[in-house]
C-alpha cells in the first residue's frame, strides 16, 4: 500500500493541529480510520457493514477522511465500479497544547478525545471477550495493569517519551524474533497516561449515572 509519494502507511506519522482535527472529530471517522490502519483498503461497503451504520453515512465520513487528508483511493487492476479506500499514515500523533485555542477548537478536541478513548474501550473489551480462545502463552502475555505514580509534569513527560521510545524499538523490529520465540501476531498496546481527575483542578470526580 503505497501513498502518493511512494511511501507506506507504516512510514509515515501525521500530527493534528486545529485545522486537520475538524476530518477527524467524529467517532465514525476515528473508527473508519483505526480499520483502514489495521485491516487495509476497503470499500465504503465494507466499512458501513464492519460497523452497522448505512452506506449514505459511510460514504459521507470516508469523503470527509480523504478531503482532510487522512485516506485516499487504492488504485485497483481489474476494473470494477467499487472504489477502494487506504489510510494515508500509520499513526496519528496529538499534542494537547496545539489544541487549546477557540472555543470551537476546544469542542472538536474534545469529540476527537472521546472518540478515540471510546474506540479504545471497545477494543479492550473485544479482547477481554477473546481472552479464553487465546493460546495459554498469549494469555499469560497480555495484561490490564493501571498504575498510580507520584510525578511531577517533567517526570510524567519523561515516563511517556521513554515508553515511546520502547515502542519504537519494538517497532522498528518489525516482529523479528529470535529462533524458537513463537510466532507474532499484531498487538494493540494502549497508552494513557494523566494527572488524576480532580487533583489538579479541584473538581470532584464525576460519578456515572
Amino acid at each position: 500500500m503505497s501513498t502518493n509519494d511512494g511511501r507506506t502507511p507504516q512510514d509515515t506519522e501525521v500530527t493534528l493541529d486545529a485545522s486537520s482535527l475538524r476530518g477527524l472529530a467524529h467517532p465514525l471517522r476515528v473508527k473508519f480510520l483505526d480499520l483502514l490502519r489495521t485491516e487495509g483498503p476497503a470499500t465504503v461497503t465494507r466499512l458501513a457493514d464492519r460497523t452497522g451504520v448505512s452506506s449514505a453515512s459511510a460514504s459521507y465520513h470516508v469523503r470527509q477522511l480523504a478531503q482532510y487528508g487522512f485516506v485516499e483511493e487504492q488504485a485497483r487492476s481489474g476494473g470494477g465500479r467499487e472504489r477502494w479506500w487506504k489510510a494515508v499514515h500509520r499513526t496519528t500523533r496529538v499534542r494537547p497544547a496545539d489544541l487549546v485555542g477557540s472555543d470551537e477548537v476546544g469542542a472538536l478536541a474534545d469529540t476527537y478525545l472521546r472518540g478515540v478513548t471510546a474506540l479504545y474501550a471497545e477494543q479492550t473489551q473485544r479482547a477481554i471477550d477473546e481472552l479464553p480462545q487465546l493460546p495459554a502463552e498469549w494469555r499469560a502475555a497480555s495484561t490490564t495493569s493501571d498504575f498510580e505514580l507520584r510525578l511531577s509534569a517533567d517526570q510524567l513527560k519523561s515516563l511517556v517519551e521513554e515508553i515511546f521510545r520502547t515502542v519504537e524499538r519494538y517497532r522498528a523490529e518489525g516482529g523479528r524474533t529470535a529462533d524458537g520465540a513463537g510466532e507474532t501476531a499484531p498487538v494493540t498496546l494502549q497508552i494513557q497516561a494523566f494527572p488524576r481527575p480532580g487533583t489538579l483542578t479541584g473538581s470532584e470526580p464525576h460519578e456515572p449515572e
